[in-house]
């Protein structure tokens, strides 16, 4: 994260407004709700995961045991149950 002079990109009038309940401090100023991203969307990450999942559940279905579908992802048994059992 990247910090930036509130002096360079505020009005004055804002700055001051600021002022009256921090001085000298960092603050941190969240974007809107509305721009956040899930985890993984911009990097191809869930989706990665989310085929991992569909693969495995369709694999369970098809009569793999859990046991070796842990094996065979290199995931826990629990961690297996709780992809095939999610609604």
């Amino acid at each position: 994260m990247s910090y930036v002079k509130a002096n360079a990109v505020l009005p004055e009038n804002l700055i001051a407004e600021i002022q009256k309940y921090v001085q000298g401090e960092a603050i941190y100023i969240p974007k809107p709700e509305k721009d956040y991203r899930k985890w993984g969307s911009r990097s191809g990450a869930r989706k990665a995961l989310d085929e991992r999942n569909h693969s495995i559940k369709s694999a369970f279905q098809n009569g793999k045991t859990i046991s070796k579908l842990a094996e065979e992802y290199f995931l826990s048994a629990e961690t297996i149950k709780k992809i095939v059992y999610k609604k």
